[in-house]
């Protein structure tokens, strides 16, 4: 008779301990099964609402991405330095495979 095994859990975990969390409850709260650390901010609650009234961080970066564009737009870059050219093209390129994908996804 074989023996047959299961394992349910990751190969590797990993559990930030804080004490510091433990006196400050505010310090840091995980709500529920997924949750993203976007690094330290001086106000937390500040952030927040930004994300919640303004928009996510990608919707933020896409709007510049959308304004920095309309102004390259009416700029002439052949004076430009070949490095310049180059971060414009990496960057227009950028754009272009964003919409590309939203318009895969329907959106």
């Amino acid at each position: 008779m074989s023996n047959f095994y299961v394992s349910l859990a990751p190969s590797q975990l990993q559990q930030d301990i804080n004490p510091w969390t433990w006196v400050n409850p505010f310090a840091y709260s995980q709500v529920g099964w997924i949750n993203i650390n976007l690094g330290k901010s001086a106000d937390p609650a500040l952030e927040r609402r930004i994300l919640d009234d303004v928009g996510s961080y990608g919707r933020q970066i896409g709007q510049l991405g959308d304004a920095l564009e309309a102004v390259l737009d009416h700029m002439p870059a052949t004076s430009w330095s070949a490095e310049g050219q180059a971060a414009v093209a990496a960057f227009r390129f950028q754009l272009a495979e964003v919409r590309r994908l939203k318009k895969a996804q329907g959106r």
